[in-house]
């Protein structure tokens, strides 16, 4: 049973917006006592931008108070939007991306330099890049045959075009305290430059831990291990 006076873990999820992305994590929490809540965001909506995905979290939240936000990928434009509108104690980002003054969603990529690194770090590995994208080869690499099976029965994700098209409409980054946690083998969001953005954009150090982009999914365990040190 869960601790309600403890923080409750809010899991926001990146592109797509499945909740089961975080299915075996909140597994993993909820045995060691802790509240865990899997967001999911109205990603198929194309009236949906990033304050809807703001809304959706806030509403998943509810009347709790003490509030860490893990925010996975694309959920790195919409935690520090709940930031402004809840109790957090702290912000998680995971292998996520850091929004910089005025800058969509859609910016993004071209402004990091994210393509650039993906296809680098492919040539460091002896892979192919520039073709089609290929979501077994960039997020599900490491992801067990088993858990991939549940994640692929569901409904293919859609994701609109919507919340990439404006700016991210804070001045700042909340003063929240926030952590970064990368996979050192993600291919989509290499760790190099993972560790160039947070540090130009947050001023923080990267925290590295073995696995992909999709940590929740192939290192639930040592995931929640991070996560409980955190709360330390």
């Amino acid at each position: 049973m869960s601790d309600r006076s403890s923080p409750t873990f809010v899991l926001i999820p990146g592109a797509g917006g499945s909740a089961t992305y975080w299915y075996r994590l909140v597994e993993e929490l909820r045995q060691r006592g802790r509240d865990a809540i899997a967001v999911g965001l109205p990603a198929a909506d194309d009236s949906a931008g990033l304050a809807e995905y703001a809304d959706a979290v806030v509403d998943a939240i509810g009347d709790r108070n003490r509030i860490v936000l893990v925010a996975q990928s694309m959920g790195g434009f919409t935690a520090p939007l709940v930031c402004e509108r809840m109790p957090v104690e702290l912000v998680v980002l995971l292998n996520a991306m850091v929004p910089a003054l005025g800058e969509s969603p859609g910016q993004w990529w071209e402004n990091t330099g994210q393509p650039a690194a993906a296809a680098a770090y492919a040539a460091s590995e002896g892979r192919p890049s520039g073709g089609a994208f290929d979501p077994l080869v960039e997020f599900f690499h490491d992801v067990p045959d088993e858990v991939r099976a549940v994640v692929f029965a569901e409904p293919e994700p859609v994701q609109s075009g919507a919340p990439f098209e404006k700016p991210w409409p804070l001045e700042k980054w909340p003063d929240v305290p926030t952590r970064f946690l990368q996979g050192r083998d993600d291919r989509f969001f290499p760790l190099e430059l993972q560790r160039r953005v947070v540090r130009e954009r947050l001023g923080i150090a990267v925290d590295e831990m073995p696995g992909g982009h999709l940590l929740a999914l192939s290192r639930p365990r040592e995931l929640a291990d991070r996560l409980e040190g955190y709360l330390s």
